[in-house]
């Protein structure tokens, strides 16, 4: 079944994996919210992927119940994952994808820079994004993934964290909120680093995250998700006893909800 991949969740970052894996020959298993996944599996035991596109909120029920046969071939594409995600779960060897473009309902996928992946269903996943045109680059190695994620996750937390006070587009908080962008940038590169249990270089990912605001000076800062974003950051925050002072002060002045 090397040309089959089992496709977990089916939103707006799911058909565009799907449409990728289509145009290259693939068979696409779809799994909906609801579907038993076990059922799915006995009619589909081998696929070359099992790719989980929920969303995060998602992800830890769905590999909590993952067929055993599709352990060993999960994909992931998640925000705000890192290597502690699927270490809990026990998975082996996943492909991860860090997903560098944007895709809302009614528009094309918009790239902002080739989306990074590694493991043993990278090539697919990159030759899969090439074929829609949307870039994308395999990674040597585990620590280089791991670099990448923890760039995405201070992209997507300081661009949400921060624009739930500054708001507009990442070029504006750049310009004229920087401050408060760096504030955010510190505290978030802590949450980083104990999550992970290293510490990382921080002017490399603070040009990385630069790298992204110049990809595309417009985009939106707080999404829908931000508050949601900027509890889990608190909640990850508590349980590693951080300080993360700028977060809490974001939280304090927004108030309840």
């Amino acid at each position: 079944m090397d040309k089959a991949v089992a496709l977990i969740g089916l939103g707006q970052l799911g058909r565009v994996f799907a449409g990728g894996l289509l145009r290259t020959g693939h068979t696409v298993v779809p799994v909906n919210r609801g579907d038993d996944m076990d059922i799915v599996a006995a009619r589909w035991p081998e696929p070359a992927l099992a790719l989980v596109a929920v969303a995060e909120a998602d992800l830890h029920p769905v590999l909590a119940h993952l067929p055993p046969a599709w352990r060993d071939r999960v994909g992931l594409l998640q925000n705000e994952l890192l290597p502690r995600d699927w270490l809990a779960h026990r998975l082996p060897d996943p492909t991860v994808v860090s997903v560098w473009f944007e895709k809302k309902r009614g528009m094309d996928a918009k790239p902002l820079l080739p989306s990074p992946a590694y493991g043993p269903g990278a090539a697919r996943l990159v030759t899969a994004l090439g074929a829609i045109e949307l870039p994308a680059r395999t990674l040597p190695d585990a620590e280089a993934l791991e670099w990448e994620l923890v760039r995405k996750n201070l992209y997507i937390l300081v661009t949400n964290i921060a624009g739930l006070v500054a708001g507009g587009d990442v070029g504006t908080l750049w310009a004229r909120h920087r401050e408060l962008a760096e504030a955010v940038a510190s505290d978030v590169l802590d949450l980083q680093e104990r999550l992970t249990g290293r510490e990382h270089d921080r002017l490399a990912l603070m040009a990385g995250l630069l790298e992204a605001f110049e990809a595309d000076p417009l985009h939106g800062c707080a999404g829908r998700t931000a508050p949601l974003r900027l509890a889990r950051a608190l909640a990850h925050a508590d349980e590693a006893g951080l300080e993360v002072a700028t977060l809490r002060r974001i939280a304090a002045e927004r108030g309840p909800g």
